[in-house]
């Protein structure tokens, strides 16, 4: 500046020539708060600080900030998920509710939060930093594909797990953040084959030594989450405190120090196919994790014939000694398994009460014994001549000696579906299928269901 003789203060002088330029601010720079007086490197350092201010933004939504934003009816939500009281003030309620969170809660009830959240904000994007603290379990085990949103099973709840990406307008600032890191997942994305029903309308077969008490998890579709081969799902399940009454009192010790329950904890895979009542089928490369502890699975069978790959039988698994006796705290089940191409598969968990031979033996004999009229009547069909055969039958010759234990029959039997007269014993029968449930007929080598068992009179 100028000052002259007189104490005035002149206006600056500005040369403008062809080498200098009038400065100016571009439009996202007005919206960065940069001003025309500010020197190049203020200008940088200020729109450096607003990007650095939009990256952190996601990172704000914290565990602790959901919670406080919750509603009455969501924070009484959590409390009863979590086993806490429920009744009160919301002042209360949210006391209670950070004072569990500061005590150390469980990665499930983590879950729960954040599924509360996503309700109450369905368009909030939260990113990758934000869901850290939860276990690396709950993601896929392909770490290039977006996070597996767990099935909640709690008291028969199954949210629809999340197959779908909505970007964020590239305007905002978080959409656009969050954008670069997603575009190449887009472009490699291939189009996806029908996704199955959550709940598909399967029926299993009926287990002869089990008696269903409860369903705890109703049959759900294990859904293909990405393209890999390698696909995982999780599951979560809570007892009742009569639940857990009943699994305690029905311990007994086995010889060795073992201990079981005859109150079991149940889970059970199979086909989605609604067509018939399905028998237990696993998967290729199964693996099952309960409470993050690997579950033992069954061994293989040996392969009919050479090339032919080697699977496991199928059965029912007992989950029990891994499951948490407590109604205050839920379960989480793992399933990673190896996909193929036109099968789909179904799990569901129930908790069942064990029978014995003894136990199906006296239910048998509560059924009656079949009319001896019935077997006199059989054998006057197999001893009457066929006029179109040039065979026929003039002796018919029955052992009383069973052709399991060959010994002398105590409680003859034998299925409905079955046309010959020899019988086997129904005690050795029942506690042959006790070890190792086949249920075939050991005279003709037919299908002989406990169903379809009745005492020969």
């Amino acid at each position: 500046m100028a000052t002259s003789q007189q104490g005035t203060v002149s206006a600056p002088q500005i040369a403008v020539s062809s080498s200098c330029t009038v400065p100016f601010t571009t439009k996202q720079e007005r919206a960065e708060g940069v001003s025309v007086g500010d020197a190049p490197g203020a200008r940088a350092s200020k729109r450096l600080r607003r990007r650095r201010r939009w990256k952190k933004l996601p990172r704000k939504v914290t565990v602790e900030n959901m919670v406080s934003s919750f509603r009455v009816s969501e924070l009484q939500v959590l409390l009863g998920f979590a086993g806490r009281n429920k009744s009160g003030r919301k002042h209360d309620l949210l006391m209670r509710a950070l004072h569990l969170l500061k005590s150390g809660c469980s990665p499930a009830v983590q879950i729960k939060i954040r599924e509360l959240y996503r309700r109450r904000y369905p368009r909030t994007i939260e990113s990758l930093s934000d869901l850290s603290p939860i276990k690396p379990s709950v993601f896929n085990l392909d770490s290039s594909s977006s996070p597996v949103e767990p099935d909640l099973a709690v008291a028969g709840i199954h949210p629809l797990p999340s197959t779908s990406v909505t970007p964020q307008s590239p305007s905002s600032p978080v959409g656009s953040v969050l954008l670069q890191d997603t575009k190449p997942h887009f472009e490699m994305q291939q189009p996806s084959p029908p996704i199955p029903p959550v709940h598909p309308d399967v029926q299993l077969k009926s287990l002869p030594f089990y008696d269903v008490l409860d369903v705890l998890i109703k049959p759900t579709s294990l859904v293909q989450s990405s393209i890999q081969r390698f696909q995982e799902k999780f599951f979560i399940f809570a007892l009742t405190p009569q639940q857990v009454r009943e699994i305690c009192i029905s311990r007994d010790f086995l010889p060795g120090g073992r201990r079981d329950y005859t109150v079991q904890v149940q889970l059970r895979l199979c086909l989605a196919e609604t067509s018939c009542p399905q028998e237990d089928n696993y998967p290729n490369s199964l693996c099952i994790k309960v409470n993050g502890k690997l579950f033992p699975l069954p061994g293989y069978a040996p392969p009919p014939k050479n090339g032919i790959e080697q699977k496991r039988p199928g059965r029912p698994l007992n989950i029990t000694s891994l499951v948490r006796l407590s109604s205050a705290v839920p379960n989480q089940i793992s399933i990673s398994w190896a996909s193929e191409i036109g099968k789909n598969y179904s799990m569901s968990v129930y908790l069942v009460r064990q029978l014995t031979s003894a136990m199906l033996l006296q239910r048998l004999k509560m059924k009656g014994i079949r009319n001896p009229d019935h077997s006199r009547a059989l054998i006057k069909e197999k001893l009457t001549a066929d006029p179109d055969s040039e065979i026929a039958t003039t002796s018919l010759r029955v052992s009383l000696m069973c052709p399991l234990g060959k010994m002398r029959l105590t409680i003859p039997c034998r299925a409905v579906t079955c046309t010959h007269l020899q019988c086997f014993d129904a005690a050795l029968y029942l506690q042959m299928n006790e070890k190792k449930p086949t249920w075939i007929c050991p005279v003709c080598d037919k299908k002989a269901a406990y169903e379809s068992l009745i005492l020969d009179g």
